[in-house]
Parts: structure tokens; sequence; C-alpha cells
């Protein structure tokens, strides 16, 4: 038997079939898993590249990762406008194909909010010992979030910038404001459920005047005193006025 047949250098030939008798089928070859397809083109559509992912469920790599979002820091940070950051030149940029870029995100709304998201605080995990202190947590959160805008470049530039792009925008509102608005309204639901809060309030209105003075005060006010009590204080204050009445 020839090494095309199969035959493994060194390994002694197996012995051919009885002379009048078909020889047996050679078995399947196994299923690869995690392969590229032969002659793959690393820039190929997002499409393909988004099927090939889920077909591989290819991990992610922190070094592209990094590469990737260290590339979109150093186009801004050079003075190339949000609107002209593209994943072309993005993978330009960080040296990796367009495909690698999309195996991990599904566009650029994606990448940037990932990175906006990565240099921002992490987000809270509350202690659950009771309203007031899941409340302090979380405005301990939005205080953290204020003073790294003020002190973050990017983080200014970014914001600055994506009140013109609406699908950036939406995309950050619907990932990261919501599920954080979202939390502050549970916390409010026990509130109601334990007795500490009323029952007859608006708990959407409840929550807006714990995040206002925060935001005013981060936002509006970027020069205002932020002692580090204010979330403690903040909380204090509505809850007293928010309390069942006697």
């Amino acid at each position: 038997m020839s090494l095309a047949d199969g035959q493994i250098p060194g390994e002694p030939a197996e012995p051919g079939p009885a002379p009048g008798r078909r020889p047996p089928a050679a078995p399947a070859a196994p299923a690869t898993t995690g392969a590229p397809a032969p002659g793959r083109d690393e820039d190929a559509s997002p499409e393909a590249c988004a099927e090939g992912a889920a077909r591989r469920g290819r991990p992610r790599s922190e070094g592209v990762e990094r590469a990737v979002f260290d590339a979109v820091i150093g186009l801004l940070e050079g003075g190339v406008a949000l609107g002209d950051v593209s994943i072309e030149r993005i993978a330009r940029t960080a040296g990796v194909g367009k495909a690698t870029i999309y195996r991990r995100w599904a566009g650029k709304e994606d990448l940037l909010v990932e990175l906006i998201r990565s240099v921002e605080p992490p987000d809270p995990e509350l202690p659950g010992t009771s309203v007031r202190d899941d409340l302090v947590v979380l405005l301990e959160f939005m205080l953290r979030r204020g003073l790294a805008k003020r002190t973050s470049a990017l983080l200014r530039n970014m914001f600055a910038q994506m009140q013109t792009h609406p699908r950036l925008w939406d995309q950050y509102h619907r990932t990261a404001i919501e599920p954080r608005r979202r939390l502050g309204i549970e916390v409010l639901e026990r509130g109601v459920a334990a007795g500490e809060i009323r029952a007859d309030l608006d708990l959407e209105l409840v929550n807006d005047l714990f995040v206002g003075p925060l935001l005013l005060r981060t936002v509006l006010q970027p020069d205002a005193d932020l002692p580090p009590d204010l979330p403690a204080r903040v909380a204090d204050t509505i809850l007293d006025g928010v309390r069942p009445r006697g």
C-alpha cells in the first residue's frame, strides 16, 4: 500500500483483501471542530464571520481586544472624529483583519460601547442588606462614574460626540443606562414591599429624585464639589420624604 493510500511511514503494510472480495469501505472521517475552512479570507464579510464564530465558538483574545481598544483610543486622541472611525480603519491601525473584529463585535457601535464600559467604573454589586444600603451603593457608583468622566479625556470626548450619533447613543442607552435604571427601580420596589417606601408613589419619578442630584453635580455643574458622603446624604434626604406617613 502506498502512502497515498494511507500507510504511515515506518509501519508494515496491512494485508490486502482476499482475492475476489471487495475491500471494506473506509470509515468516514470524523468531523472537525474549530478549524477554519481551507482558503478562508481573513477579510470575509461580517455575515460569514458571524456564522463562523457561532459555529466554532472561538474564545475571545484579550490581546486582540486590547489592541483594538488601543487603536480606537489612538485614533480619537489623534483628532479623528467618531464618525470617521470605521471598522476598516480600526483594523488597519490595530494590525488585525476586519474579520477578527467582526468575530468579536457585531459592528462599530457594539465595539465603541464596550470600550466606553471598559473605561467606566464597573457596575456595582448591591449588598442587599437594606434598601438604603443598596441605594447608597448605586449613588456611589454614579459619583465614581461622574469623577471618571471629569478626569478621562477619552470619556469626555466620546460622550460629547455620541450625542450626534443616534445609533451609538441608542446602543449605549439600551445596554448600559437602561439596565442601571431598572436596577434602581427594582431596589425601590423592594422598599415598597418592605414597607419602607409609600406604595402610592410613582417609582420612576422617585428614582429620578435619587439620580438627579448626582447628575446635576457631575454633568451640569462639572466644577461642583463632590464630597464622598454625598450619596448617603442624598439617599437619607429622599428616603425621609418617601417613607410611609405615620
